[in-house]
């Protein structure tokens, strides 16, 4: 027996330190691409090592193969497939003053070191390092806005700290600047372009009076103590006699008088170990959102671990009085929190239904953030960075996030302009949406990756749909759902697969489904393959389109045992294949939990635990794929808890099996839902039975509102395969 308990009034939960479970190293091989280092929970601060960039799998800046590293810096992403950040670097060292980094072959020349993972300490609320070359501890955490770093250095030597803003994680700074205001202070920017073009400010204070600061232009040393240019850079000195020296050094997208505020308003004192507390307290308070009993220590670890991940992003993109700057260069103020990272082609699969169980109280800055950006760009965030639109990847994705905010019930935004953001965003002329509008489909000869760009855009379709449903603007409702079956004129029935399509109504010739072209071909980061099941809004309608139940299910069981060649283009993003299921990318995230629909559910529970089982880990390794912004962890953390929220809007949770003995979820307003499982093991992963609040239970999935508002929810655990909605 498997059972989600939750009372029905309140409940306060006891929190308890699950910080310890926490593992930053987990994702950091491999593809994970997850950023190591110290932030608060959604903080603004991501602080953590840099390492010399050498490709893909140093988008953080961080890949646990290496052991170079180049210095500190406070703006990191997390689990990205593109590169950029890394700003504000600080490098502490010794012995004469040198300006260069330093490079991977040699670093001899530069001011780079070794490091080992023996010497390196890191939590969420604290990391340390050993720095070889030059026997300095360095040691680090944050506030919300702000990095506090101490470093111990040897005596004997002539302690220095160089600010690198040339430095940064392939971008390109275009202007930087560095002042010293007095013998304790500095201020500076750098602005960058890279895959996002932005800002960053910052003023240093120290607790060592600086015994000198000398500026540079790259190499050059200049006159004065104030520079300006593409290259500048910074090096204090505090002399040979050894010790600690800390900095606080507060970051902010508006000015470098907003960056003193933040030092003011979050560090008042230089108490490292009470900073430290705080953040490790506001860690706990997220972690004990979802409390789990397992006998299992790797699942633990794994889940907490995996919660964390999808805690770094969205992240805090305002300063303590409230500003934040735009694309357009201009400051706003919120009354809130205004957020940006927001990675949402991945993240509104499963990171925001999960954060709308657990995080109720941050949905309204959410919307909020996305409605400032649709007020100043004309259309909602498709992929948002530093308050910069990258438009990376495909579809209006801010569309489905919005709508499931509205169709949940959530308040404290402006419904009435998000719908007017809604349609807006999905009525423009942009990436494929005038063709879309005319033809109903997007035109291979018109658009690149047309058939992603077409179907992502009809899930969009569907979820504005259901809101113009709620809202009574059935006119919209009509001309949005009926849009939304646009992947019925992609269907080839001859082949059984979607395919790219021509003005003329005519299928790309040369077909083969295995083949992947990134960024060159009909399909975004896959193949026909998975991009037949990208209907997570239309599962009986697909069904149909399949002919009938019968053939669908044969289908998708095809789709884990087929096996082709990808061709020597395919998109690095697909990793973890089962057959033909790409766990290692988000399209086909929903796919695994499709049999429940067609009354097989027993086909989910074994290949989600597979899935559970085989792609996730507590080791460096432990992600099969990028982490996505925490769209790979929350797959798991739902995973785990036994369900998936498969419609993009509106809150159907779809069960699958879970993994625990039992989770407790704290909801929001004092309820609770509590998640217990009896006679669950790697034998007894299929549901017998369900009870909901006691009572039995006979759908295959869990609605939001019976979540929100506590109950139990009880699953009767065996080694049977049955349908239990039966």
């Amino acid at each position: 027996m498997f059972s989600l308990l939750a009372c029905t009034g309140t409940h306060k939960l006891q929190k308890n330190d699950l910080v310890q479970y926490v593992d930053p190293y987990i994702g950091s091989g491999y593809h994970g691409h997850v950023f190591v280092g110290t932030s608060t929970p959604y903080g603004m601060v991501q602080l953590g090592p840099s390492n010399i960039h050498k490709g893909w799998d140093w988008c953080s800046a961080y890949h646990h193969s290496d052991s170079i590293v180049i210095g500190f810096s406070h703006t990191h992403l997390n689990g990205t497939g593109c590169t950029d950040l890394g700003d504000i670097l600080l490098m502490p060292y010794t012995g004469d003053i040198c300006t260069i980094r330093g490079e991977q072959e040699d670093i001899s020349n530069g001011y780079a070191s070794y490091y080992s993972h023996d010497n390196e300490v890191v939590r969420p609320d604290y990391y340390s390092l050993l720095i070889d070359r030059y026997n300095i501890k360095a040691e680090l955490t944050t506030s919300d806005r702000v990095g506090f770093h101490k470093y111990t250095f040897p005596k004997g030597e002539e302690a220095r700290v160089i600010i690198d803003l040339k430095e940064g994680n392939g971008d390109e700074a275009f202007d930087t600047y560095i002042k010293q205001l007095d013998e304790y202070t500095l201020e500076g920017y750098r602005f960058s372009n890279g895959w996002a073009t932005h800002k960053v400010f910052f003023t240093l204070k120290s607790d060592v009076a600086l015994k000198d600061f000398n500026v540079f232009y790259d190499t050059e040393a200049r006159e004065g103590k104030e520079l300006t240019g593409p290259s500048v850079k910074g090096v204090l000195s505090f002399g040979t006699q050894g010790g600690e020296v800390q900095f606080k050094v507060g970051i902010s997208p508006v000015s470098c008088e907003n960056a003193a505020k933040n030092i003011e308003a979050e560090i008042k004192d230089w108490n490292f170990a009470q900073v430290m507390e705080h953040n490790r307290n506001k860690w706990n308070a997220e972690l004990n959102k979802i409390q789990i009993d397992t006998k299992d220590d790797v699942l633990r670890r794994t889940f907490y671990t995996s919660l964390y991940h999808t805690m770094v992003a969205p992240s805090l993109f305002n300063d303590y009085n409230g500003e934040f700057r735009l694309q357009d260069d201009q400051i706003y103020t919120t009354e809130g929190k205004n957020l940006s990272t927001f990675s949402l082609w991945d993240t509104y699969r499963a990171l925001h239904p999960l954060m709308s169980i657990i995080h109720p109280e941050k949905q309204a800055d959410i919307i909020n953030s996305m409605l400032a950006i649709y007020k100043q760009q004309g259309k909602l965030p498709v992929w948002h960075l530093q308050g910069f639109e990258t438009h990376c990847m495909v579809g209006n994705p801010g569309v489905i996030v919005v709508a499931d905010a509205i169709l949940k019930g959530f308040s404290g935004f402006d419904k009435e302009l998000a719908y007017e953001a809604m349609k807006t965003s999905m009525m423009l002329d942009e990436r494929g949406l005038k063709a879309y509008r005319e033809f109903g489909y997007i035109p291979y000869e018109l658009e690149g990756e047309a058939l992603s760009k077409a179907m992502e855009y009809a899930i969009a379709d569907w979820s504005l749909a259901q809101v113009a449903k709620k809202m009574g603007k059935d006119e919209d409702y009509q001309y949005f759902n009926e849009r939304s079956k646009t992947y019925k004129h992609y269907f080839d029935k001859e082949t059984g697969f979607v395919r790219g399509l021509s003005a003329k109504g005519e299928y790309r010739p040369d077909f083969n489904p295995f083949i992947s072209v990134h960024r060159a071909s009909d399909y975004v980061e896959g193949n026909a393959w998975q991009y037949n099941w990208l209907v997570p809004h239309d599962i009986e309608g697909l069904v149909e389109t399949f002919g009938g139940r019968e053939s669908f299910i044969e289908n998708l069981d095809l789709l884990f045992l087929a096996e082709g060649d990808l061709g020597e283009h395919a998109s690095a993003d697909m990793t973890g294949l089962v057959g033909q299921y790409v766990h290692g990318n988000e399209p086909s995230h929903h796919i695994l939990y499709m049999y429940p629909f067609v009354n097989e559910p027993w086909k989910t529970a074994e290949k989600v635990r597979f899935v559970l089982d085989e792609f996730y880990s507590d080791r460096p390794d432990g992600l099969i794929g990028n982490e996505d912004c925490g769209q790979m962890s929350a797959w798991y953390i739902l995973s785990v808890l036994g369900m998936y929220q498969v419609e993009p809007a509106g809150g159907k949770y779809v069960f699958g099996t879970p993994s625990i003995d039992k989770a407790t979820l704290n909801v929001g307003n004092g309820k609770t839902f509590t998640i217990t499982s009896v006679n669950n093991s790697k034998e007894n992963l299929y549901i017998q039975s369900i009870k909901l609040n006691g009572e039995p239970y006979k759908e295959f999935y869990i609605n939001f509102a019976d979540i929100e508002k506590g109950g139990t929810l009880e699953f009767t655990m065996g080694s049977e395969k049955v349908d239990y909605t039966m």
